[in-house]
């Protein structure tokens, strides 16, 4: 088989579109790659979903952790601590053994009857536990950069004039931005690893249509080799680890760009221990 077509029967397989049938002999190293290429783009997907509605749940459950209301700031503590001290290999099997106890004809709510199976399949149930699980570790993050927001801002917001919303839009939540950035820019980098994680989940993959390690480990099956398949598989996330640097580094000169060296680089600092 050529490279192009490789290309052509499995650049977007994983999605549905392409050659129905997976290779079972003559797999060269092109159809690897392009084969595990078209898998990351459910963890792409799994990425990109979990950071743009995890964002927004961490900055409410930070906010609910400095708050003066018990019954706001007790459940978003617990909350946190219970994603951040469980692994999340167990709330991915927690979450399906729970989203399959639901009943198959939905579930009533206010007259109407909501579907639920939905929650069963790979592209949604991990997606939620991912949201959950980012958003607990993210909120840690924003509620010490909360607390870290200089009394020196604050005074001068009073200063002004500048209250309630007005003042956490303007002053309060920029500087938490700038103070937890980089921080925050390891947890979206440890997420985004951590999509590997679904292949070992309960959540079937649909027809076949696998993430980037499924696909791995299907071609190390065949072809009797580990040492090629899986090293693509790093090299992707690799490459796309950079890119996600570059990005979050964007956002980050943008955030400090009235400060001086608002040029400097974001560099990368894995966790190693997590």
């Amino acid at each position: 088989m050529s490279c192009a077509q490789a290309i052509g029967d499995y650049a977007l397989r994983s999605i549905g579109l392409g050659e129905r049938l997976l290779p079972r002999a003559d797999i060269d190293l092109c159809t690897q790659v392009v084969l595990i290429g078209s898998g990351l783009i459910w963890n792409v997907y799994f990425a990109v979903m979990a950071l743009s509605v995890g964002f927004f749940l961490a900055n409410a459950l930070a906010l609910a952790r400095v708050s003066g209301k018990r019954w706001l700031r007790k459940p978003a503590e617990w909350f946190i601590f219970l994603f951040r001290g469980s692994p999340l290999f167990i709330q991915f099997f927690l979450a399906y053994q729970l989203f399959v106890l639901l009943p198959r004809g939905g579930v009533e709510l206010l007259g109407l009857t909501l579907p639920v199976q939905w929650l069963t399949k790979a592209w949604a149930g991990t997606v939620v536990v991912l949201i959950l699980n980012t958003a607990a570790y993210s909120a840690e993050i924003f509620h010490g950069a909360l607390l870290a927001v200089p009394k020196g801002d604050l005074e001068a917001a009073d200063a002004y004039g500048m209250t309630g919303w007005k003042r956490f839009r303007r002053i309060v939540w920029p500087t938490m931005m700038r103070l937890a950035w980089p921080a925050y820019t390891n947890e979206a980098i440890f997420l985004f690893h951590a999509t590997t994680l679904v292949f070992f989940a309960s959540f079937p993959a649909f027809a076949q249509q696998g993430d980037a390690l499924y696909y791995a480990s299907y071609l190390a099956d065949k072809t009797f080799n580990p040492f090629v398949a899986y090293p693509i598989v790093a090299g992707y996330f690799i490459l796309l680890t950079l890119l996600l640097i570059s990005l979050f580094g964007l956002a980050n000169r943008r955030l400090n760009r009235h400060l001086p060296g608002a040029a400097r680089r974001l560099r990368y600092r894995p966790q190693l221990i997590r």
